[in-house]
Order: structure tokens, then C-alpha cells, then sequence
């Protein structure tokens, strides 16, 4: 484990120690934490030779898409007054990595500096004016556009995974406990 992803685990510790109990930031959070286990374990279960397969020509791999969450995370932050990590580079970064531990990594801190991004909000900050692709939003707004693309690539990492016979562990689970 690097000494950076230790790092980011342990601020990632103290930030879910803080988070509000209550409120949008705590409504954020919440689904994000949800976001984060599903991408996580899906991330981690995928094999890395499946890495590098894609749909089609012109499609992102399975490791693109995850480094496309992961580069979302650190720069939609930006739609709520929080810059990306200092050195984080936009361009090419869904192409930039393409080691399977790295890729996880990536999509684990990406997640943290998201709930760091969010903490720095306060409650009073939920209708501030923001824009969100040209258009007039709010903080929170901007959240729930941050939530739906996060759905949105969910969705498209599961079919990934089950065109590849992958079960996403979140439903090995279940299908575990409902026998």
C-alpha cells in the first residue's frame, strides 16, 4: 500500500467521522458510500485481463470506465468550489493507467476527495447559485448531477462485468443470503 492511499484511507476515516447525521451533504454522502462499495467491489472481483475489454471500437474498456468514475470524482468537485487533487491532469487520464491495482486505487481516493469536497460545504451552502454544464443550479443540484453520473457508469460497469460473466458481488451476496 502506498504511503498517499494510506493516507487518503485515513483522512477517509476521520471525514465519515464527521459527516453530518442529517441534511443534503448527509443525503449525498449516504449514496455515495453506496456508490463507492458497489464500485469498489466490482472493481476489485473484475479479473485484469478484463481490464482492457470494451464493447466496441471507440467504447471505453472496463478500465476506462473506472478511471472515467474516478476522474469525475476528482473534478466535478470543482461544480461546488473544491479544485481537483493538486497535479491531477484531466486530459488522458481515463487512458493513463491501466494496472488493475492502480485503476482500484484510483477509484478509492477518487471517492475520498469526493466526500472531502462535499464536507466542505455547509448546510447554508445547499441553494447557493452554481452552474452545472452552462446551466443556472445549485450546490445541491450539482450534487444530484454528480449522483446520476455516478449511476449512470454503475450501470454500464455491471453490464460490462455480466457480458463477461461476472457477477457483481453486491447480488453474490444476496442471492447468498436468500437461499
Amino acid at each position: 500500500m502506498s504511503i498517499r492511499f494510506a493516507a487518503a484511507l485515513a483522512f477517509a476515516a476521520v471525514v465519515w467521522a464527521q459527516a453530518p447525521t442529517s441534511g443534503y451533504r448527509a443525503e449525498f454522502l449516504a449514496e455515495a458510500a453506496g456508490f463507492e462499495k458497489k464500485f469498489v467491489s466490482l472493481a476489485e472481483q473484475t479479473p485484469a485481463e478484463k481490464y482492457a475489454w470494451r464493447p466496441g471500437e471507440g467504447v471505453r474498456s472496463v478500465g476506462e470506465v473506472f478511471l472515467h468514475v474516478s476522474g469525475a470524482n476528482f473534478n466535478l468537485t470543482r461544480l461546488i468550489g473544491a479544485p481537483p487533487p493538486t497535479g491531477f491532469q484531466g486530459k488522458g487520464y481515463e487512458q493513463s493507467i491501466t494496472d488493475k491495482a492502480k485503476i482500484v486505487e484510483q477509484v478509492k481516493q477518487s471517492f475520498a476527495h469526493l466526500q472531502k469536497a462535499v464536507l466542505s460545504l455547509s448546510e447554508a451552502d445547499a441553494e447557493k447559485a452554481v452552474k452545472v454544464l452552462g446551466r443556472d443550479s445549485t450546490n445541491r443540484g450539482a450534487l444530484l448531477f454528480i449522483a446520476r453520473h455516478l449511476a449512470e457508469h454503475l450501470g454500464q460497469s455491471i453490464a460490462y462485468a455480466r457480458v463477461n460473466g461476472i457477477t457483481p458481488p453486491w447480488t453474490e451476496e444476496f442471492q447468498r443470503r436468500t437461499r
